[in-house]
């Protein structure tokens, strides 16, 4: 039975009990002007801003979590606010028995006139990753299984370089590259030595390839466009972002693929900037070529709000959701939810208001990985019967957001089908869009 300790939701609630003794209340009978009420706008930033959380937790199969992160801002003389000149994300954080996080982000529209650079660099070692097989509900999965049978090692060291410049009002073109290195195989914990795991099972069936079980590195290329009319990008008030961005990765690292990625996201403030309807579409889809497994699960972005960009499940996509539960050649994402600001209050000398957001998230596959050989399989640990469907989660979060850059994050999501698992609580930093 695995045991979590999350210093993290300490220090947000915190920040909310801190507000409730900081924010003056306001009566106001007019209920014209009680619609015009909003949360204000932060006051101007300037210089150095700092936004730091401990990473400290326990896990009875990786040991105790310790290190730091944090989101550095450089305002310059604040005449960008609440655009930022240059920020930096970096955290450093390692488990006792092994796993570790190295990450180091950097995002600004002022390094080079005219353009916008992005650039990640992160070392990511999971001793107890998950893997609940390929397509979605056709794959098996049994939740009286032990704890690391829907697990498998992986390193990856990953860098990524993203560069977008301006065609033409809101629209833009983004050219990129990123390099992946990655290494896999069964858990390597003591503990588990000699157990069965669905990796294994999937290996010895050719589900996973000889050339990819153990990993691999693949370089990826990305062209594409994108159109941006938000009035911020950290919790946006209103506006739209589109994106439409081919992955290319040449056949010299292993054979070679290209996909699709298409995103649309909208803001529609219903009560002035107090509360905003989100909702978010995604596609992502193999139109060339067969990626490795170890690449499928990747969502294309070119701004990593999380450590990893990863799914469907778990933290980024369909929150509540087994992480990595819905895995496939092709997806389908949607998000909507509801976000309503509140209670306004300073704290350490910087500007902050509170977000709820309760949310709906729903995703399947599309685009089907290796289905035949899995339907082909004598194992019932393989291959389910059940058609694919959508896996649903529905849920809230709470948001402490530091002068509307900077956002400490709390969610919780139940699935609506037990075979997606029983539910999931993510504390982090930021929006999933």
């Amino acid at each position: 039975m695995k045991r979590i300790l999350i210093i993290r939701v300490i220090v947000l609630l915190a920040v909310m009990s801190l507000s409730a003794a900081t924010v003056k209340s306001q009566e106001n009978n007019s209920v014209q002007d009680q619609e015009k009420k909003s949360v204000k706008g932060p006051e101007k930033k300037t210089g150095w801003n700092f936004g730091p959380l401990p990473a400290i937790s326990y896990v009875s199969d990786l040991g105790f979590q310790y290190g730091a992160l944090c989101d550095i801002y450089w305002f310059g003389d604040g005449s960008t606010f609440p655009d930022y000149i240059h920020k930096f994300n970096v955290e450093v954080s390692r488990y006792t028995k092994g796993s570790g996080v190295y990450h180091f982000f950097y995002d600004s529209k002022y390094l080079i006139k005219n353009l916008r650079t992005t650039v990640d660099f992160s070392y990511l070692t999971d001793r107890m990753m998950d893997f609940y097989g390929f397509n979605g509900y056709a794959a098996t999965y049994f939740s009286h299984r032990g704890e690391s049978f829907y697990k498998y090692d992986r390193n990856l060291l990953r860098a990524t370089l993203d560069v977008q410049g301006n065609i033409s009002g809101s629209l833009g073109w983004v050219a990129g590259v990123g390099a992946y290195g990655y290494k896999t195989a069964p858990v390597k914990l003591d503990k588990y030595a000699g157990e069965p795991s669905l990796y294994q099972y999937y290996v010895d069936e050719g589900l996973i390839s000889e050339s990819e079980k153990d990993g691999g590195t693949r370089l990826e290329v990305k062209l594409g466009v994108v159109y941006d009319t938000r009035d911020n990008e950290a919790d946006p008030y209103r506006g739209f972002k589109g994106e439409a961005i081919s992955s290319i990765s040449p056949g010299f690292g292993g054979d070679g693929y290209t996909k699709l990625f298409l995103s649309a996201s909208g803001y529609i403030p219903l009560i002035n900037n107090k509360l905003t309807f989100a909702a978010r579409g995604v596609y992502q889809g193999t139109i060339m070529g067969e990626q490795p497994f170890y690449m499928m699960q990747n969502i294309t972005t070119l701004y990593f709000r999380q450590i990893t960009s990863e799914g469907l499940g778990g933290l980024n996509t369909i929150r509540g959701v087994l992480r990595n539960k819905v895995v496939g050649a092709g997806v389908v994402l949607s998000n909507f939810e509801l976000r309503y600001r509140f209670a306004d209050f300073k704290f350490l000398g910087q500007g902050w208001y509170l977000v709820v957001n309760p949310f709906f998230d729903a995703g399947r596959v599309v685009q089907y990985h290796k289905l035949k050989e899995m339907s082909q399989s004598m194992n019932p640990d393989i291959w389910s019967i059940l058609n694919e469907k959508f896996h649903m989660s529905a849920g809230a979060g709470i948001k402490a957001v530091m002068n509307r850059n900077f956002v400490i994050s709390a969610e919780w999501g139940k699935p609506f089908n037990s075979l997606d698992g029983k539910s999931g609580l993510n504390i982090g930093l930021n929006f999933i869009f």
